[in-house]
């Protein structure tokens, strides 16, 4: 039932063990030539190194016991020792050089999964399945033993073991094949075991855990020195949630101990049986050996030849079969780990650009959308015409479906139903980066970057940012006052994260920052998603209007559930119920006594300022 839900499950896909090995091959070659060189030298210092020993054990047991000459073996001894000294300098430039070029080829795979994250449409990031499928693929890139580096690692480990198997059968097939085939028989079913317990542990403990892993990240970033840790810090001392917070981690661990204990009683007793069978191998190599030196068919030298050789040749067996389960195993987290870097491929950002409009119109022709696994629509019938220079005001309260209105309008989501046109075109006809051109956004949750002050304002690298301009754009923004405060200017770090002499900024102090970077895109269409939620509501109403005549005819979106904007919009758009009930004028809106006056009248006590004219004004 487990399988088949995984296989009915549209973000995961089986490419097989075949495909991921070549897949994983391509992948080494490609970052790292080097292993081109590496691996053939590996394949011939393996056998060297295994079976060396156990020839020259067998020559000087001859020697000692009278069966071959001293001066042919001295001269054996020398080209032994020779090849050693070789094989050995080769065996360690191989182990000094091979490791880090798995690290590395790991990390350039994280690297494409996580350039994958941020070119995903930004509906997905709300979706727990993706979000699930993202954690499975990080799973797999977050070890050296395990998902993409671990088959990287297994399948050079193969070549070897399969390397060092084929001289232990030549060696071993002048002693008698049916020993041999009897060891490959009890090599297969240990592998077999070992294969549906693997199987068997990823589909009942590490498969269902991906969700846990998302939940355990969430709660080490918030106890810890992560973003959401420090944002919580103060809240976690000033309201005691020391206490509750750790027992919640307890029950959260709770969870993966007994996962790993389960997952231990199911390999104990695989590995139990692995032993059984091992010493039923072994029997059988010492007790032919033992009957056939017993009845002087066999030498002493041979005997430790092929007992040597035996342990060899088991020992590597058992390493190939188990290189192979670990293939598979590995080849289970690259499914996942490919499952996400396929996710969306066709979705790929395709369409014109956008190309250089005098004006720009938007229009929402009966537009509905609807949450992935929503039963109810967070937007209904939608028909709005933005026009070109125009001030719009959208108000309502929160829930009701200001915030879904602008990632339509920005193109983060797409509408379940209905169509929006720029200029008379669907606006799918355009790219997304080019359609995001068009937009300078400032948010509610100001982001911080531990970037320069330029760069937090420019959101670009410090060779494409203008310095000067980005001073000018905070100035405007009112943080002058804060930049004469700095001792390095708009060159000072934000944040203590890469540089101990970061600063923080107050919540007033990033929503300035974000409009300084709205003021330094440029854009043609401004959207204000209620960044001004940390100001007062005298303060707030000052901020849009000084920010209103810097953008000068630029149009303008100012959504808020507090109504400062309004007044000197051109048109309000009052929503309820994801639904816009109401749209005008300020003045016509308060003509008509619907919900925006009453709205209008609870919050216009915030924005009298003790003198006659702001009350005649409040009360208009």
């Amino acid at each position: 039932m487990e399988q088949n839900n995984e296989q009915k499950n549209p973000l995961h896909k089986d490419f097989g063990i075949f495909s991921n090995i070549k897949y994983i091959l391509n992948a080494m070659v490609s970052y790292n030539k080097g292993f081109l060189l590496l691996i053939p030298i590996g394949m011939i210092c393996a056998p060297t190194m295994q079976y060396l020993w156990t020839f020259i054990s067998k020559f000087v047991i001859d020697m000692i016991t009278g069966e071959a000459g001293t001066e042919k073996l001295l001269w054996l001894m020398v080209i032994f020792t020779v090849i050693q000294a070789v094989s050995t300098m080769l065996n360690s430039y191989y182990y000094s050089e091979i490791w880090w070029r798995f690290i590395c080829a790991r990390f350039k795979l994280m690297s494409g999964k996580n350039a994958k994250v941020m070119r995903l449409d930004y509906e997905h990031l709300e979706d727990p399945d993706v979000l699930d499928c993202y954690q499975k693929a990080g799973n797999a890139c977050n070890g050296n033993d395990n998902g993409v580096e671990g088959m990287m690692r297994a399948s050079v480990n193969m070549l070897f073991s399969a390397a060092v198997v084929t001289v232990g059968i030549i060696i071993l097939g002048t002693m008698n094949i049916l020993v041999v085939l009897l060891m490959l028989v009890i090599c297969i079913m240990d592998f077999w075991l070992n294969i549906r317990t693997g199987k068997k542990c990823k589909k009942l403990i590490w498969d269902p855990l991906a969700t846990w892993w998302r939940r355990d990240n969430y709660m080490r970033d918030v106890l810890t020195a992560g973003k959401a840790g420090l944002d919580a810090a103060k809240d976690i001392r000033m309201f005691g949630l020391k206490d509750w917070l750790t027992d919640k981690i307890k029950e959260l661990k709770k969870e993966r101990v007994e996962a790993q204990k389960k997952n231990a009683q199911i390999w104990f007793v695989t590995s139990l049986i692995s032993y059984i069978l091992f010493a039923l191998s072994q029997a059988a190599v010492y007790a032919w050996l033992i009957y056939k030196v017993i009845n002087g068919q066999l030498s002493i030298g041979n005997f430790s030849l092929y007992l040597g050789s035996a342990m060899t040749f088991y020992s590597y067996i058992m390493n190939f079969l188990n290189g192979v389960a670990k293939l598979i195993e590995c080849s289970r987290q690259v499914d996942d780990f490919r499952s996400f870097m396929d996710f969306c491929s066709n979705d790929s950002d395709t369409g014109e650009d956008i190309p250089h409009f005098e004006s720009y119109e938007f229009e929402f022709r009966n537009v509905s959308f609807k949450y992935p696994k929503a039963e109810k629509y967070a937007l209904k019938n939608l028909s709005l015409k933005l026009n070109a220079g125009e001030r719009l005001a959208v108000v309502g309260l929160n829930g009701a479906g200001k915030s879904t209105f602008i990632k339509l309008l920005l193109r983060l989501y797409e509408p379940t139903e209905g169509e929006i046109f720029l200029n008379g075109n669907n606006i799918k006809k355009y790219s997304k980066h080019s359609y995001y051109s068009v937009f300078a956004p400032v948010f509610q949750d100001v982001e911080l970057f531990a970037f320069p002050l330029a760069e937090n304002v420019s959101m670009a690298t410090p060779e494409a940012t203008d310095k000067s301009k980005a001073e000018k754009c905070l100035i405007d923004a009112g943080m002058g006052e804060k930049l004469k405060e700095l001792p390095d200017g708009i060159s000072t770090e934000i944040l203590k994260i890469i540089y101990d002499d970061g600063i923080d900024l107050s919540g007033g102090e990033k929503q300035k920052l974000a409009l300084a970077r709205a003021l330094y895109k440029d854009a043609p269409v401004v959207v204000l998603d209620e960044p001004t939620a940390a100001l007062d509501a005298l303060a707030e109403s000052k901020l849009y209007n000084d920010f209103d005549k810097l953008i000068g005819g630029k149009t303008a979106v100012y959504i808020s559930h507090r109504l400062s904007s309004t007044q000197f919009c051109s048109n309000v758009a009052m929503f309820k119920d994801g639904e816009m009930v109401e749209y005008g004028t300020h003045d016509e809106l308060l003509k008509r006594n619907g919900d925006y006056a009453e709205m209008f009248r609870i919050q216009a006590q915030y924005y009298v300022c003790n003198d006659p004219e702001s009350e005649v004004t409040a009360n208009a």
